[in-house]
This record gives structure tokens, sequence and C-alpha cells, in this order.
């Protein structure tokens, strides 16, 4: 299997102020979350604004990001939506690019059955030969990849992974407990990286690591040391902003803190756009609290 690392950052992307993609700063911020604690990037994600983007954007941002963080990280391209066929033609592309792996998101909207699940990330994961991470996000596509379709999956050999946001204890812990070896689980939201890695979870694809990257790399070396009572503390300690940066849609809060530690990540894409002056208001005191990794 092909090492990923444990803390894996779902990468926001900087744009200029006309709407154009920034790729200078995407490839300064992808090094900055390198030297920050971040062991891969998943780039074109739900955090990256990936609805927004066309696959040309996409293609040449999985393409600038693998230059400039070389074999320093792993780049895992989200490279799947609704349109099954487009979703092979974008993973076969980012695979000529440099990727290392693929992100398969549970589609939107189509609102598939669990077969129609299966076949479909079966057939993307044969058409390349990159591994692939799920993804089961139900808050955001409004259906749940059950425990049986993501065992099934797990035993086709290029899907080496889920990224788990379900927030179904009892499901995640199953696909740990029954997945063959070599299959990881990442938790899907930072709140409960703690918990899942206590039970044997791998790790984390982060939001909250583009500014807390090397803290919650810390936490997860206690985590894996056995030296449970310090990581315990270490995730409440956290919690806080954990929370906060979920208080409204992803990702408009990381994208705001960004900003606001002095690294130009620049505006949202319409339909998002910016925090009001209450979230500012409440966030800013959260956010003075700590420190912030995120090199400037």
């Amino acid at each position: 299997m092909v090492e990923f690392g444990r803390l894996l950052t779902a990468m926001i992307t900087p744009f200029n102020p006309d709407g154009t993609i920034n790729f200078p700063q995407a490839r300064k911020l992808a090094q900055a979350l390198v030297s920050s604690g971040t062991e891969g990037l998943v780039i074109g994600g739900t955090t990256g604004e990936a609805p927004s983007m066309s696959d040309d954007e996409k293609i040449r941002l999985f393409a600038e990001v693998k230059e400039a963080v070389g074999d320093s990280a792993a780049v895992i391209a989200g490279t799947t939506d609704n349109n099954h066929n487009k979703s092979i033609e974008l993973s076969k592309e980012a695979e000529k690019v440099g990727a290392d792996a693929l992100l398969l998101t549970v589609p939107a909207y189509n609102k598939p059955t669990q077969e129609g699940l299966y076949r479909n990330f079966k057939a993307i994961a044969e058409a390349t030969s990159l591994p692939g991470i799920l993804y089961n996000v139900p808050s955001r596509t409004s259906l749940n990849m059950t425990v049986e379709t993501t065992l099934r999956l797990a035993e086709i050999d290029n899907i080496i992974g889920v990224k788990e946001a379900s927030s179904d204890f009892t499901q995640i812990t199953t696909i740990i407990d029954k997945a063959p070896d070599g299959f990881n689980v990442w938790s899907g939201n930072d709140d409960e990286t703690f918990p899942i890695m206590c039970v044997g979870g791998y790790g984390i694809v982060s939001v909250a690591s583009h500014i807390l990257g090397n803290q919650i790399k810390t936490m997860i070396g206690y985590i894996l040391d056995g030296n449970l009572e310090t990581a315990a503390s270490e995730h409440k300690r956290l919690l806080p902003i954990f929370k906060a940066l979920f208080w409204v849609t992803n990702p408009i809060p990381v994208k705001y803190a960004v900003n606001r530690h002095g690294f130009d990540a620049g505006i949202h894409r319409l339909p998002l756009c910016e925090p009001d002056q209450s979230f500012i208001k409440d966030f800013n005191p959260v956010m003075d609290s700590y420190s912030i990794d995120l090199p400037v």
C-alpha cells in the first residue's frame, strides 16, 4: 500500500480578486502546509471549493501543487462528482499530471442505491492505476455509504482507505474492525480524530491543519505512543477551534482564519462568500487563544 500519511489537509483554493485561481499562492500554501505538519494534500475537495471549479482548473491545480511539493507530500486529487463518465475522465487526467491518489466522493444529488455506489467506484478505480480513498460525507450528499458497501469496495486492490465523515461511531468502528489489512480509515472531521484513532483509525483529513498542523500532528503522536491521557488533553484543548471552524459552511471559516493570519488566500467563489460580522465577532477571540502554525 502507498503511504499517504496520517495528517492530510483538505486544502483551500486561493482565488484572485477577479475570481480566478491564484496558482502561485496555491503552490505557496501547499508548501507552507507541508512545513507545518501536513503529510498529504487533498486538492479539489469540498474545502477547495471544487463544485465551483472547471475540470481544466482542477487539472492545472493538481499539477501545480504536485510540482510544488514534489515527493515531500502526497497529492490526492478530488476527481469525482455525480457525473460518472466525467469522473472517470478527470481521474485519468489527474493520473497524467502526477497526482498520487484519487478522492472518491459519494455523489450528491443522484442518490444511488448501494449497488450503484459500488459499481460507480469500482469502475473509476479500474480506469486508472492510482490508489483511491473513498469519502463518505452524508451531511453533504444526503446519502450514507454503508458498512457493507465500504467493505465490498475495500476488497478492490487500489481502493486503500476511506475518509469517514458520517459521525456514526458504530459504523466507523465496524469498518476499522472488519476491513482487510492495508485499508485505512481517516476521520473526516477534526473533532472526531481522537476517538476514531483510539479505536484503530489511521488519521485525519483535516481542515484545522491549515492553522494548527503541528499541534494536530503532536496529538496524533501521543495517540500512537499510547499516551492517551495527554492526547485527550490536547483533543480537549483544540476542541473549541475545531468546532468554531464549522460554525458556518466550510471552507468559509478556515479561509477567513488563513487570511486573518496574514496568508493571502483571497476570496470565495459564489455561491460562497465571506463570513458576516456576527461570525467574526465570535470567532476572533477563539482563534486568538491559539498559536498558529502556518508560516506566512
